[in-house]
């Protein structure tokens, strides 16, 4: 399926947000995630779906002052 992840196009194969981060190789990251502009908290990963045409956004936390 074709998504945009942080505003570019990717085709993945995955059926979930779970399996997309997995893909992408954010597997164990501690990352914030929107679908559709809709945040995503970590325990429903797995459990929420994507179809063609989704955004995806993907925010990992930065450290420094």
């Amino acid at each position: 399926m074709k998504i945009t992840v942080n505003g570019e196009a990717k085709t993945l194969e995955a059926a979930t947000l779970a399996e997309a981060l997995e893909a992408l190789g954010y597997g164990g990251a501690k990352v914030a995630t929107a679908v559709n502009e809709d945040f995503v908290p970590a325990a429903l990963r797995a459990a929420t779906p994507l179809s063609d045409g989704d955004r995806l956004e993907i925010v990992a936390p930065r450290q420094g002052g």
